[in-house]
């Protein structure tokens, strides 16, 4: 399964993603920002740096339910969003 965010005005959109129990993921992150971003998510242990304008491909999972955070690391306050798992 393919999952879309962009990062735009260091913001995450969508900030909440839903995905399948028990599926790989394919996160592909577009930044639309003049500056990197750095998707970090401790509970599900990825980190990686998003050039300014470009695209980069995070793969996770399969994942138990529950409701896994990330942020942008350079953004914090702003760059927040939620991977859920049903």
């Amino acid at each position: 399964m393919e999952v879309k965010l962009v990062i735009e005005n260091h913001r995450f959109q969508p900030e909440t993603v839903s995905v399948p129990v028990g599926q790989k993921i394919k996160l592909i992150i577009e930044n639309r920002d003049a500056t990197p971003e750095e998707f970090e998510s401790h509970p599900l242990n990825r980190e990686k740096v998003i050039p300014a304008k470009s695209t980069a491909t995070v793969y996770i999972g399969p994942l138990a339910a529950g409701s896994y955070p990330f942020v942008g690391e350079f953004n914090e306050k702003t760059a927040k969003g939620v991977i859920v798992a049903k």
